[in-house]
């Protein structure tokens, strides 16, 4: 362990842990680390955690429940740290931390335990009490990942009209699930850890807060600077204003950071897919979604070793089958 701890660069972890004579007893070792440090109260406990996390995602869990450790941001700007498994549930401690004179300590008025994979808590349970001493030390985030489905479908405002709603919890409720259920990330690779696709709709709620989406033209290319010069062409700076007009590509891509095996696409609605039926909406998003990632597949498959062909077989199977629902 103490080795392992001492490891810093993730490709000599790697080397490391695999050519370990008895992956078992390493492991067995490995698990009952991360059980004694999954109810860290330090900066250093838990990126020990991390650690052990990152070991564990080369060497697999074994009959254990795959968990990744993950240093995010919560609400009030201050890190969280917790632990989740591939459905993006919390398992064991999920702490926020405040910033001290002296380092880092967990705000036990914000951090919940949520029980262990083998008996999660319906409720999660607030830590309570003073734990640990501040560190001015950095939250570490794991730098490897465990397989989970590699298509993240999310959007970045809740707002849209009131005939997309039906969809857009349909999506929450019954697509995003699915996706976590029944892709088989196992069989892809280890190169992507998610494709996040981020979906814009159009809404108008007030006069005061709206955006109608026009979509240009793809041949046309255009850069975010020749957006609104361009839609002066279509309509009056007046019937912009009024409407909320805002010329954007059906699809923009970002790059792939291999370092988090992440890449982003943003998709826009305009106002007319509102107007559509339910059924046909999750036709017409089912097309862009699909498409969506195989142009991300594209782009990559020279530079990754990755089963793209299968991953998007089970997406477009998982896709097609939620599409032909009838409301």
């Amino acid at each position: 362990m103490n080795e392992i701890l001492e490891i810093n660069d993730i490709d000599e972890l790697r080397r490391y842990l695999l050519g370990h004579p008895d992956s078992d007893a390493l492991r067995d070792e490995l698990y009952a680390g991360f059980l004694k440090y999954s109810r860290y109260r330090t900066v250093e406990e838990w990126n020990v955690a991390v650690r052990i996390c990152e070991a564990l995602a080369i060497i697999g869990w074994g009959s254990h429940e795959p968990l990744e450790a993950i240093k995010g941001t919560w609400f009030n700007g201050n890190p969280e740290t917790y632990f989740m498994n591939r459905y993006a549930k919390p398992r064991y401690l999920d702490a926020v931390w405040s910033k001290r004179k002296n380092g880092f300590a967990i705000d036990y008025e914000l951090s919940f335990y949520h029980g262990t994979s083998d008996d999660p808590l319906e409720h999660p349970e607030r830590v309570g009490g003073p734990i640990g001493q501040p560190q001015d030390l950095t939250l570490s985030s794991q730098r490897n990942w465990i397989p989970k489905n590699p298509v993240r479908i999310v959007r970045g405002l809740d707002n849209c009209y009131a005939n997309s709603r039906p969809v857009v919890e349909s999506i929450e409720n019954e697509l995003k699930r699915t996706l976590d259920r029944e892709m088989r990330p196992q069989l892809y690779g280890s190169a992507i850890d998610a494709i996040v696709i981020d979906l814009s709709f159009s809404y108008y709620d007030n006069y005061h807060c709206k955006t109608n989406h026009i979509i240009a033209d793809e041949s046309l290319k255009l850069k975010r600077k020749d957006f609104y010069p361009k839609l002066l062409e279509m309509y009056s700076a007046k019937e912009i204003e009024d409407n909320g007009y805002y010329l954007r590509n059906r699809y923009s891509y970002g790059p792939f950071r291999k370092d988090t095996g992440r890449t982003r696409v943003d998709i826009v609605l305009e106002k007319e897919f509102s107007q559509l039926s339910h059924h046909s909406q999750r036709q017409l998003l089912s097309q862009y979604l699909i498409h969506a990632v195989e142009q991300v597949a594209k782009r990559l498959e020279r530079k990754l070793i990755y089963d793209f062909q299968l991953m998007i077989s089970d997406f477009k199977s998982i896709l097609n089958s939620w599409a032909g629902q009838e409301q």
